[in-house]
């Protein structure tokens, strides 16, 4: 079959690519951002687009001319720069389902999520409903599916929180009064695509992917800290009212760009549990999902996600220092502007010459400081941080290599921030 899915290198839609292509089938890919999609599975074809633009059937006739069916895996869990939760879960998939129906494409998966429902108290929940009730009143074969917790090899989100609880030091915090919680294994979901793909499940049904037990959050998180061979850890059960301030301050990293699992969709999903009944799954055939202990053994728990939980926390310590080092570098800078260009002057410099490096020099360091912030500048800012402090380190050898020679001199000082603009810069890879 020729098969358009949409997220296709997202944390689902990458397990679900897999298994499609292993089946034989042709897929195509739809996302904003393919360029890593591309050069890890040359094996499909890709389309590069804004799905949140596509809001008409017909801006959608020619994306899915020629294929046999439609999967929807792509999601946005809270509005940012670049995301709309309602253009793309709800308004650009009524587009879609309606253009599949002119255009005779008969079969259509919908990935939802359990607890999707039109008086949800997330946008995330209510634009997922509504576009699954869309598709449930057209003449089509379609198919909802609704997971619970994805687990998964990828450390994304809610996987990479997880790892990163499980892994802080003497203490295992957790959410006070956080719900019961199902998990589903990533290639269980996929699986399910496969099969819903190719109609060897009932069609024209919405089925809850998840396993039978329900568990507490501590629960969920010990058994990460198990899994990634560390010793037990005492509960800390972290008040709600402790949480929303750095909900709020991912809320508004989340306008900068920051796609934090830690943002007020998040808190109300883990606050109202996340659990559903598998049982229309397994009376239409489905094989039974994967539970918790058994899905983290096929998961690799290998040093790779033992270094990646220690660190994972430590990323927005990283950044926000050396965006208050550079901001501070550059007011420092303001503040004594007369006495900087001195210091020039006294070393050759002429008068205008030396207030327009210094006025430069402030610029560049309040502009970086700013520009790391901002998830879409950061790895350029990163980038340039690395060469201003090598800029600066020529300048200040040629101008006064006496100040150098001092052991603890403007050497010593550069150095930390050199190091942590690239560990800034590594730290760009996860997304």
């Amino acid at each position: 079959m020729r098969i358009l899915l949409l997220g296709g290198y997202g944390l689902i839609g990458s397990a679900v690519l897999a298994r499609l292509l292993a089946a034989g089938h042709a897929v195509t890919g739809l996302g904003r951002d393919i360029a890593a999609a591309q050069r890890r599975w040359p094996e499909a074809s890709w389309i590069a687009h804004d799905i949140g633009a596509l809001r008409q059937p017909a801006a959608w006739h020619p994306v899915i001319a020629g294929c046999d069916a439609v999967v929807n895996c792509a999601g946005v869990l809270q509005d940012g720069p670049r995301d709309d939760v309602r253009a793309v879960q709800d308004t650009a998939m009524r587009a879609l389902f309606r253009a599949c129906a002119e255009t005779g494409i008969r079969r259509a998966v919908q990935v939802s999520a359990v607890g999707a429902a039109p008086d949800a108290r997330t946008v995330f929940m209510r634009s997922k409903h509504a576009a699954d009730a869309a598709l449930s009143q057209l003449d089509l074969d379609w198919t909802i599916l609704r997971p619970g917790l994805v687990l998964a090899p990828t450390a994304y989100g809610g996987t990479a929180l997880l790892r990163a609880l499980a892994s802080v030091p003497l203490v295992v915090p957790v959410v006070g009064g956080a719900g019961p919680i199902q998990t589903v294994h990533v290639d269980d979901v996929a699986e399910a695509v496969h099969l819903a793909v190719e109609g060897r499940v009932t069609p024209r049904a919405a089925y809850d992917l998840v396993e039978d037990e329900a568990h507490d959050l501590a629960v969920v998180v010990a058994a990460f800290r198990a899994w990634l061979g560390h010793a037990p850890a005492p509960l800390v059960a972290v008040p709600r009212w402790l949480v929303r301030p750095v909900v709020a301050l991912c809320d508004g990293l989340g306008r900068l760009g920051w796609r934090s699992p830690l943002r007020s969709t998040a808190l109300v999903q883990v606050t109202e549990g996340v659990t559903g009944d598998p049982g229309p799954w397994r009376r239409a055939g489905g094989p039974p999902p994967t539970g918790l202990r058994a899905s983290l053994r096929r998961l690799p728990a290998t040093v790779q996600e033992r270094w990646f939980g220690r660190l994972w926390l430590l990323k927005p310590i990283v950044i926000g220092g050396l965006s208050l080092f550079w901001l501070a570098s550059g007011l420092v800078g303001l503040m004594r502007f007369d006495a900087a260009a001195a210091v020039l002057t006294e070393r050759g410099l002429g008068p205008g010459g030396a207030q327009a490096a210094v006025a430069a020099g402030i610029l560049l360091d309040l502009v970086l400081g700013c520009a790391i912030v901002v998830r879409r500048l950061m790895p350029r800012a990163a980038l340039a941080m690395v060469g201003g402090t090598l800029a600066y380190g020529a300048a200040g050898t040629w101008l006064a290599p006496d100040l150098w020679a001092d052991p603890l001199g403007p050497y010593v000082k550069m150095l930390p921030a050199a190091l942590l603009a690239l560990v800034a810069l590594a730290l760009a890879a996860e997304r």
